[in-house]
């Protein structure tokens, strides 16, 4: 029998960007997913502008992100069959053109039902470019000891998108003008989107290739696991959500609209650190004990935002909401991979991603009533609402939460020793 070196060393960064042709859609991923960060906020910041209603700009923002949810992984099934760039190409066409209508209509002072109608393409047609960033690193690295390292690479950089994001659009419409966050939003998606397409070469197999090494084709819905995890990223669309719009409600009450972009970028900064953290961590605890372990963590700190009456205290808390958000986003990821065969890859991504869209939808929209009825601290009450019904459900449901036993296997890998812990 051939002898195994064992090697208990955790993958860096380092090694993990070393991947050949990892950069060429690492940069231009990143400038295309900024778009996602940029769009909620800027909605409703342009919106509340318009109409003067916190309601009007969450309803408005939830149907953008309410499309999303639906079509996100109609999109994913599409570039598992298709291709990336087949959908990709157009869908960055479509949204550019549905968010320039979109301001169009509200500074014209259009009525909210058009808002309504324009907002459907521009969240059907957000580009889904952090899960096929993901199906491309699943397709490079399958059953290597890297896998875990660029589920956190990718949430550090999606955290660092939440940093960047909010912030500038919220610079821009507070300093340049009203509907700027939105014009950048959908500069950034057209530019971003086509040099990511463009990258031919690192595009994952699909259709009829990916089926012949992946075996058949079947949803990543039908998976159980799936739809726990879905339930769980739910929760987190709700802290987005919810924080987004009382953060803005709350700077306004204060009579300083300029703290908020400073407030929820201390959030996402938060979230940053904690995925740096989370991803140059060689973990003894298995993934379904660190998911439910963070997300515990989380529902304690969401709940505590409606005590927070000044910048200080809010800041601190949302940091610590921010630290403990990240943990539980990585492990999801991580979980996700072992489930699902890579015939449903970007699918499955695309699931959890329009599932934070759909929470963040639903939190942007109550958490817009309660500020307008009931002030910001109501609106705080959203994501500790959210994550507490979310951690009800994984700790009920939590066994469905095992790895298919391909995936064991293969996470074992040739020459290394990887842990396959699942509690």
């Amino acid at each position: 029998m051939a002898s195994t070196v064992i090697s208990d060393k955790r993958p860096g960064y380092g090694q993990l960007l070393r991947t050949p042709g990892a950069l060429s859609f690492l940069l231009p991923g990143f400038a295309a997913r900024q778009p996602f960060a940029m769009l909620t906020i800027g909605i409703v910041l342009l919106v509340q502008h318009t109409t003067g209603s916190f309601g009007s700009a969450g309803a408005v923002a939830a149907v953008t992100g309410v499309s999303m949810a639906i079509f996100a992984p109609q999109s994913g099934k599409l570039a598992d069959r298709f291709g990336q760039r087949a959908v990709l190409i157009p869908g960055v066409l479509v949204h550019t053109a549905s968010v320039v209508l979109l301001v169009v209509l509200a500074l014209s002072g259009a009525p909210l039902w058009a808002l309504f109608l324009a907002a459907v393409p521009a969240g059907a047609s957000v580009p889904q470019v952090g899960p096929m960033v993901r199906a491309r690193w699943a397709a490079k690295l399958d059953g290597t000891p890297l896998m875990p390292t660029a589920a956190a690479f990718e949430s550090v950089t999606d955290e660092f998108t939440f940093v960047v994001g909010p912030v500038l659009a919220t610079a821009l419409c507070t300093g340049v003008h009203p509907a700027a966050g939105l014009i950048a939003e959908a500069a950034l998606t057209l530019v971003g989107g086509l040099f990511f397409a463009a990258q031919r070469a690192t595009q994952p197999a699909y259709g009829i290739a990916a089926s012949a090494t992946a075996g058949p084709r079947r949803s990543a819905l039908s998976i159980p696991g799936v739809r726990v995890l879905i339930i769980a990223f739910l929760g987190i669309g709700a802290v987005f959500g919810g924080m987004q719009v009382s953060l803005t409600a709350f700077t306004e009450e204060i009579g300083n609209p300029g703290a908020n972009g400073l407030l929820y970028g201390i959030f996402a900064a938060g979230n940053m650190l904690a995925g740096i953290a989370m991803g140059a961590v060689a973990w003894k605890t298995g993934p379904r004990r660190r998911l439910i372990l963070g997300y515990a963590g989380l529902t304690v700190a969401a709940s505590l935002l409606w005590t927070a009456h000044s910048v200080l205290l809010l800041g601190a808390l949302g940091l610590v909401v921010g630290l403990c958000i990240a943990p539980a986003l990585i492990t999801g990821y991580t979980i996700v991979e072992t489930l699902i065969p890579a015939t449903a890859r970007t699918e499955a991504f695309t699931w959890l991603t329009g599932a934070v869209a759909l929470g963040q939808a639903a939190a942007v929209t109550i958490a817009g009533r309660l500020a307008d009825s009931q002030g910001s601290s109501a609106g705080f009450l959203v994501p500790a609402v959210g994550t507490v019904l979310a951690l009800g459900t994984l700790l009920a449901l939590r066994s469905r939460l095992k790895p298919r036993e391909t995936s064991r296997v293969a996470a074992r890998g040739i020459g290394h020793r990887v842990p396959v812990a699942v509690d």
